[in-house]
């Protein structure tokens, strides 16, 4: 092979080091999170998925905090109304229930880019936006529901991990 091949490909393989570097350099200091998201900045422990309608009780979050969620291979999960991409065999899922306090928007962060739906009893709520989050936040994607105060589920499906970042917050 060449020396001029040889060097493009390295140079080529060098490219994503670099640009992991770059970005660790960019991330050096802490974002700054709006209100709304500021619980985001540390964690409030681990809560595993409900596969099921019956187990979905214990598997209750708090809004305005960040947790850890355990999800379960997709192969495991029952939703309660299925998903619109709910993920191949390799995919991980689950669901959650939590309450709107009052009516409002509420935000649900994400630190990966798996599918949510915010269920009202078994129909789907349908969002008012999506986004990502702040640079260096680990907000991967954000999505607004607007909600009246009561009961929800919340339903992760095809995440590539068994465990995700989560948040659900009300805006103000």
């Amino acid at each position: 092979m060449s020396s001029p091949r040889l060097l493009l490909i390295a140079a080529m393989l060098s490219l994503p080091g670099a640009a992991q570097a770059q970005h660790a350099e960019a991330c050096a200091d802490s974002p700054t999170l709006p209100a709304e998201l500021a619980g985001w900045g540390s964690a409030h422990g681990t809560v595993e998925a409900a596969g099921d309608a019956k187990t979905l009780k214990a598997a209750a979050l708090p809004t305005g905090h960040r947790i850890e969620a355990a999800l379960k291979p997709t192969s495991e999960v029952r939703y309660l109304a299925r998903p619109e991409k709910p993920g191949g065999s390799v995919s991980y899922g689950g669901m959650f229930g939590f309450r709107a306090d009052t009516d409002g928007t509420y935000r649900v962060a994400l630190g990966s880019a798996a599918w949510i739906d915010v269920l009202n009893e078994k129909a789907a709520v349908v969002s008012t936006a999506h986004g990502h989050g702040p640079a260096c936040s680990g907000i991967r994607k954000m999505v607004d529901f607007p909600l009246k105060a009561g009961s929800y589920t919340l339903q992760i499906a095809a995440n590539g991990e068994s465990a995700v970042q989560v948040m659900v917050a009300r805006l103000p």
